[in-house]
């Protein structure tokens, strides 16, 4: 169910639960959480669709969403997570065009909810709102172009390993849902295969894996057995806040 922010909660400090909202002025804030609703979009939602008009923007809080390339057999390819660093929607603000992808939840948790043309309003003041936004914009870019050359070079088992930390980054958490299902989707491969990965990475405990849910058990030597491409993305997405914090 989706409320907006009460007259208090306008009135405290940015939440720090979206890196986005947290970075802007005092002032800036103030008058845009009047526009913002907090939702809480379950497993799986759908929040965009390819070629349909975007209805609303979204901030993750404490979940984050998958942008799924669908192909026209109906299969569904992971090209980039965003979570509490960033905004799903960022084809409105880079030219007000429909999105080419699809947002689906794969972390629930809460997210602050704009219209369109509220978030469109604000784009065209071009003020600090604005810059934060299209420096998200960038940095998502070249978080997709990191996932496109990972995907091509970099071995199932860092692929994965790169996706568990930044999903344990986004939900602050060691323990989250992860079917085999969704795994097969994002890696690009068939379940016998993330069946696999998946017992190799235990075997050498890193995690454990079990009816839909894994827990990272050691993060040091998860990302030791990831590739550079977990660090190059979670730094181009921190760099959009960096310099901005109040």
């Amino acid at each position: 169910m989706a409320k907006r922010l009460s007259p208090g909660a306008r009135n405290r400090p940015p939440p720090i639960e979206n890196r986005l909202l947290a970075a802007l002025p005092p002032a800036d804030y103030k008058r845009i959480a009047a526009l913002l609703e907090v939702v809480s979009p379950k497993l799986k939602t759908v929040l965009h669709k390819p070629g349909e008009p975007i209805r609303h923007v979204y901030f993750p809080g404490t979940g984050f969403c998958s942008i799924l390339t669908v192909l026209q057999d109906g299969n569904m390819v992971e090209v980039a997570t965003i979570g509490n660093e960033g905004m799903i929607g960022t084809s409105l603000a880079l030219d007000g065009s429909a999105p080419f992808s699809t947002s689906m939840v794969q972390g629930e948790g809460a997210s602050y909810r704009m219209t369109a043309a509220a978030f469109l309003e604000e784009m065209n003041r071009r003020g600090v709102f604005s810059v934060l936004l299209m420096r998200f914009a960038q940095a998502f870019v070249g978080v997709v172009m990191v996932s496109t050359a990972c995907n091509a070079v970099h071995s199932i088992e860092q692929r994965l390993a790169r996706w568990l930390l930044m999903a344990r980054d986004r939900m602050d958490d060691d323990a989250f849902p992860l079917t085999q299902e969704f795994v097969a989707m994002m890696l690009g491969a068939t379940r016998p295969t993330v069946t696999v990965v998946a017992g190799t990475l235990q075997r050498a405990g890193l995690i454990t894996y079990h009816r839909g849910h894994v827990t990272i058990l050691d993060g040091g030597k998860l990302e030791k057995a990831s590739c550079e491409c977990y660090q190059t993305a979670t730094n181009l997405l921190r760099s959009v806040t960096d310099g901005n914090r109040n």
